[in-house]
């Protein structure tokens, strides 16, 4: 299994446990992320390490918000921060 899918996989996966409301192109028409409206862009690399995978969630759960999936990256909307995760 390629490493983009395992990313993926796992990172449904942990979603699914943590229960966290997850946004993917099978329920969203089109997604449009200003990122200049933001004040910080901070992003996530997972390198096979797990842990870069949950503590991203971890921020969901922190701010009660959803995860968005927007190709092959995921996507945690704050007011002024834009929080992504993405595979290697």
């Amino acid at each position: 299994m390629a490493k983009k899918e395992i990313f993926l996989k796992r990172t449904y996966e942990i979603v699914n446990e943590l229960k966290i409301p997850l946004i993917d192109e099978r329920v969203y028409k089109s997604i449009v992320v200003n990122e200049a409206r933001h004040t910080v862009v901070l992003t996530f690399e997972f390198d096979e390490d797990e842990s870069v995978i949950r503590g991203f969630l971890g921020l969901a759960e922190y701010f009660h918000t959803v995860v968005i999936k927007r190709k092959e990256s995921f996507i945690i909307p704050n007011s002024t921060v834009l929080f992504e995760l993405r595979s290697k």
